[in-house]
């Protein structure tokens, strides 16, 4: 009977959870304790290929048109590594507005170094490298707003 009503109750939790859109909920009563816990679904990963343009080139006399620069300039960043945003928010490149930048051009990073921060509804949230490598290429400015997936650096590997 005991454990019927016990069901019960952890149903009416899962609804009050649901209903109020809760990801988290804990109950204590003396030396008891019921914590339930839900993940929140990821949203899902976007990745969007670079669109290159290439530039039109005059052409010159008696050479013809190759193509040869787009294609070296595109093997040259086919081997960089994106960090992109893993959700909306402002882009800061400093901790504070007095502070210096968490990376440069020429910066070397690892997988847990902290590369910028996302301002996110008032939260200041960390974002990592999770990669190794040195930074490349930077593709924002502080104080810009950026888009889920959007890039932000772009790493040259080890």
């Amino acid at each position: 009977m005991a454990e019927t009503d016990d069901i019960k109750k952890i149903e009416q939790l899962l609804e009050l959870m649901d209903k109020n859109k809760l990801t988290e909920i804990e109950i204590k009563k003396g030396d008891e304790k019921i914590l339930l816990k839900r993940e929140l679904p990821q949203p899902p990963q976007v990745v969007t290929a670079p669109v290159m343009h290439a530039p039109a080139a005059a052409p010159t006399a008696g050479v013809p048109a190759t193509g040869a620069a787009p294609e070296a300039a595109e093997q040259a960043t086919s081997n960089l590594i994106d960090i992109k945003a893993p959700m909306v928010g402002t882009y800061y490149a400093t901790p504070s507005p007095d502070s210096d930048a968490y990376v440069e051009i020429g910066s070397k990073v690892s997988e847990q170094d902290v590369v910028c921060i996302i301002e996110a509804m008032k939260v200041m949230n960390e974002i990592k490298a999770e990669t190794e490598g040195t930074i490349a290429e930077i593709c924002v400015e502080s104080g810009q707003a950026v888009e889920y997936g959007q890039v932000l650096y772009r790493v040259e590997p080890n």
